[in-house]
């Protein structure tokens, strides 16, 4: 890094903070629509930073959801390469607000194990992330004069309620979205000195059932012993969808995945978390899955089915003798390479419909999800990002799948047909979608310092 370059990342770090602050104080909740003004002023706010940063042909772009934001420099040079730079301003939903120990939307730092962290909601997910990469292209342009290769800024503000906008338009802006890859900063890293490259994300489909019994809510004691409770058979439906070891039972389900080879086994042993760590995150009494893999593998590398949430009946103060007319279940499913989401969407609701007994009726309202993403490990876009991770935190990062899923990046990949590589930031206690959301502050400094170099490393 020349002395220019360290001298303004110096200098500019108190403003760096106090604009990420600025940013994370609107509260640009993407799924409520009382925020709707809020998501708007939030890529606003946007705008005018990546102008001010250097950055060209700055646009916000209407859409009939909420707005992206488009930015370019591209004055490198047909001969270097082009960066997609992906993230997204928008944020998830604050309840419960009781647990926050600060207000979610007036950020405030406190010292915790590592060092000073700043909680607010988006924090991590992904406003600071995404803003690590703003100040990155900034702190070269204002330092140097120049990148070292062509960027292009993408950010939207529907990654929390499916990313629909940005989904139709990538495929049809491909002209303008052309480049020799992508880059995304919307994982995380096992520790604030363990840095981590996902190199794959799981897909996900996601659907709603309804089991319908009586025509009407029935008294119980008159209906009860002779009508099928809808509660109940709700249950009995979805026990059934695993066996006793936590594997799927679906017939099919695991038709189309990849069995992991045993060179990937043996990279994703690497990295330090087991039933241990598991269970101290999420303060189970015991782990759960499928015994033949590893928590990591489990985690990251197979497919499940879980139960969201399920609703039916009465659930208020006190009793009434009951039986609904109708039960509601939630169920998502996370995809590893190779499962097709329509498919498993299919297989699902006939497998339910093949366990309904006749004395209920049962339907399934799906929603598509994307599919899973797994990149070669041996690239020279993944190469070049350990190299900057290890650089800047003095240690070569592990390797692992996510077990969650970024929408668009499937999406970027088949349309673009370029390689997406994803360098996180985040810690696993960061708290994403949850109260109390944070993102460690070191990390944030040394992000910057690592999209510079990752971006140096691209234009040699």
């Amino acid at each position: 890094m020349t002395t220019d370059l360290h001298s303004f990342l110096t200098t500019a770090k108190a403003r760096q903070l106090d604009e990420l602050i600025a940013w994370l104080r609107i509260p640009s909740i993407s799924t409520l629509s009382a925020h709707k003004p809020d998501v708007l002023a939030a890529a606003q706010w946007l705008v005018a930073n990546l102008q001010q940063s250097g950055l060209e042909h700055v646009t916000l772009i209407e859409t009939a959801g909420h707005p992206m934001v488009y930015a370019d420099w591209l004055h490198a040079g047909a001969d270097k390469p082009t960066v997609l730079i992906y993230g997204h301003y928008d944020v998830q939903p604050v309840d419960p607000l009781d647990l926050w120990q600060t207000p979610p939307f007036e950020p405030t730092i406190r010292t915790g194990r590592h060092g000073d962290d700043l909680f607010a909601r988006g924090a991590s997910d992904d406003k600071g992330q995404t803003f690590i990469h703003v100040k990155a292209v900034e702190a070269l342009l204002q330092a140097t004069g120049t990148l070292p290769v062509n960027v292009k800024f993408l950010i939207e503000g529907e990654e929390e309620v499916g990313s629909s906008a940005i989904s139709a338009y990538v495929p049809a802006h491909t002209a303008q979205l052309a480049a020799d890859l992508c880059l995304i900063s919307d994982t995380g890293m096992l520790a604030p000195d363990i840095p981590v490259i996902t190199y794959g994300l799981r897909g996900g489909w996601f659907c709603e059932i309804t089991v319908t019994g009586p025509a009407h809510d029935l008294h119980s004691g008159m209906y009860g012993g002779a009508t099928h409770n809808p509660n109940q058979a709700l249950c009995e439906l979805l026990a059934a969808l695993h066996d006793a070891e936590g594997r799927v039972t679906v017939p099919g389900f695991y038709d189309r995945v990849q069995e992991l080879s045993p060179a990937e086994r043996a990279l994703l042993a690497q990295v330090p978390y087991g039933e241990a760590q598991l269970l101290a995150d999420n303060g189970a009494p015991a782990a759960y899955g499928e015994a033949a893999y590893s928590v990591v593998e489990r985690i990251g590398a197979r497919p499940t089915l879980e139960i969201n949430g399920m609703w039916g009946g009465f659930t208020g103060e006190g009793s009434k003798t009951v039986i609904p007319s109708q039960a509601h279940a939630k169920i998502s499913c996370r995809l590893v390479p190779d499962q097709d989401p329509v498919e498993i969407a299919q297989l699902i609701e006939a497998h339910l419909q093949r366990l309904a007994p006749p004395t209920i009726k049962v339907e399934v309202r799906g929603r598509a999800g994307g599919r899973a993403y797994v990149a070669p490990i041996d690239s020279p876009e993944i190469q070049l990002a350990a190299a900057a991770y290890t650089q800047v935190f003095g240690v070569a990062p592990l390797y692992k799948r996510e077990g969650g899923g970024i929408p668009i990046v499937p999406k970027f990949q088949a349309a673009l047909n370029v390689p997406v590589v994803l360098m996180g930031f985040g810690l696993p206690d960061d708290n994403l979608h949850a109260p109390n959301e944070k993102f460690h502050l070191p990390n944030f400094y040394r992000g910057i310092q690592t999209s510079i170099a990752f971006l140096q490393g691209l234009g040699v």
